[in-house]
């Protein structure tokens, strides 16, 4: 009996057993820094006298001043503004060109459908800040291969990297390289639509066109609510392209974002506690967003079922 019992136990333990590890990972690398980044974001540095000598420099408890001062920050208020503007244009577009060229992989007509895949899937492979370095240079006129081009042609020769047009340069990286990701969790779930509905759309005489808008877009709506709800955390996060491209323009500050004012706080002036308080109000707002989006789809499933 006390064998059974002991056997029934381990076989009841053996899934928690499984969990430790990727429990253990979790809390060391995610769950324990965040709480040090919390801790960090209400604390601060008092300096007594000239700040020389041992105990001159204190830790002490600042409460929310730390965030105050980051809500009320120029700065970090700006960089959230250009994000924004970064946004409208990445969004949109990058889910658009995603969304596109899944329905025509899809489409029956379609030749070299793998190559085709390949092709528009590879730029996701290079890593962010090789795809900022490359396009960079292709928008440097002294070394741009297109500004040459234009130049014998007698064309304008437009500098992508300053005023307006450095938010297309900018987005023209990100979509470049997350289109194709967002392509094919997309064109997974249209290959994943039963083939008598398409066999049904046939029968009733629906154009390609009209399968495609009324019958596949629906029925692949979650795929583009989870792109939709990635690309807003992706865009939140954007650190990499205006980071590298900041020594080639003067027009890219080292506060262009929310999270280059985090790095130039933290590793530049080398406060961290100010840094700290700024990571958690970025982290918030992707919080409250997500959650609100994700809501927001799920409520709109909801009245789509019950009606």
């Amino acid at each position: 009996m006390t064998t059974a019992r002991r056997t029934s136990y381990g076989v009841k333990g053996a899934p928690y057993a499984f969990l430790v590890p990727a429990a253990v990972l979790f809390a060391l690398f995610f769950a324990l820094p965040i709480g040090y980044a919390v801790w960090l974001s209400f604390h601060k540095v008092r300096v007594s006298g000239l700040g020389l000598g041992s105990g001159a420099r204190k830790e002490v408890w600042a409460g929310p001043e730390n965030y105050t001062d980051a809500l009320t920050d120029s700065e970090l208020v700006h960089g959230a503004l250009r994000v924004l503007g970064y946004g409208c244009i990445v969004v949109p577009v990058m889910l658009g060109l995603a969304l596109l060229f899944a329905l025509m992989l899809d489409s029956e007509k379609v030749r070299l459908a793998p190559f085709t895949r390949l092709a528009i899937f590879l730029p996701y492979a290079v890593p962010g800040v090789v795809a900022a370095l490359l396009w960079g240079f292709l928008y440097l006129p002294d070394v741009s291969p297109f500004f040459y081009v234009l130049g014998k042609l007698g064309l304008p020769q437009p500098d992508l990297l300053d005023g307006g047009p450095l938010y297309l340069a900018l987005s023209n990286i990100a979509v470049w390289g997350g289109t194709g990701f967002n392509m094919i969790v997309i064109y997974t779930s249209l290959r994943a639509i039963p083939a008598e509905v398409h066999e049904a759309a046939k029968l009733d005489g629906a154009t390609p066109l009209q399968t495609a808008l009324r019958i596949k877009i629906p029925m692949v709506a979650p795929s583009l609510v989870l792109t939709f709800f990635f690309s807003i955390i992706a865009t939140l996060q954007v650190f990499n392209e205006p980071t590298t491209l900041k020594p080639l323009t003067n027009s890219v500050s080292t506060t262009w974002s929310p999270l280059m004012k985090v790095h130039r706080d933290a590793f530049g002036t080398g406060d961290v506690y100010q840094a700290a308080a700024e990571a958690v109000i970025i982290a918030l707002a992707t919080l409250v967003l997500s959650f609100g989006f994700l809501r927001a789809a799920n409520r709109r499933n909801r009245q789509e079922a019950a009606s």
